[in-house]
């Protein structure tokens, strides 16, 4: 017996679920109902795809709660001809989302093993506009600098100097800032001719930003 219907149902609420949540952007609502999250997922946690939480991932790693990928994503203001740089890959799910959005997505990832599972899930549904790197993502990506975007998908205790430095002019970053993994803010930076204005979005939970290789 077919579970389509279920499956159909189970999407027309996740959207429902994201639109309650205050995302709007008809771009990202498609993306959102387009990329298939359980995709990113394995085991039991397949079948809590729909749901707007986050699960775990391997390596103490966790795929982020949708309503949250779809607010950073609306916040982050993706055009279609725009380089992104998303530091985090962990699951994959938020670099396959913004590569409906975006001309190319690089993601960085420390753990070897998330970043083949991520690009194997990108291959099986033809994401081909995005490059996997496994490299430590707080340094960015200076070689395919500079980025219109950047997302940063774990808390820092203050913007990266580094990532910063590879925003171009009139570019956004969007990054958890937090000292703790119970107080911290979504932060959007905008760079400017002559420096960066930074603006507080939201509280947010995020794994820490960690220097170096898994």
């Amino acid at each position: 017996m077919s579970d389509a219907p279920d499956q159909m149902e189970a999407r027309m609420r996740f959207i429902y679920t994201l639109r309650s949540r205050g995302v709007t952007e008809a771009r990202i609502l498609s993306a959102m109902e387009k990329i298939d999250r359980s995709a990113f997922l394995t085991g039991i946690f397949r079948d809590r795809a729909f749901e707007d939480t986050p699960l775990p991932i391997a390596c103490g790693q966790t795929i982020s709660q949708p309503s949250v990928v779809a607010l950073m994503t609306e916040a982050l203001g993706v055009g279609p001809r725009d380089k992104v740089l998303e530091v985090g890959t962990g699951s994959g799910y938020q670099a396959a989302i913004l590569s409906q959005l975006a001309r190319r997505v690089y993601t960085v990832e420390r753990h070897r093993a998330l970043s083949r599972q991520a690009q194997a899930v990108f291959d099986a549904l033809g994401l081909v506009n995005i490059t996997s790197i496994v490299a430590d993502g707080s340094h960015g990506l200076p070689d395919q600098a500079p980025f219109d975007r950047i997302i940063v998908t774990a808390a820092a205790e203050d913007p990266p100097g580094p990532l910063l430095a590879q925003l171009k002019i009139g570019g956004i970053m969007i990054v958890p800032v937090g000292q703790s993994d119970t107080v911290q803010n979504l932060i959007r930076v905008h760079r400017l001719e002559n420096g960066f204005e930074y603006e507080e979005l939201r509280a947010v939970r995020f794994v820490p930003l960690v220097e170096g290789l898994g």
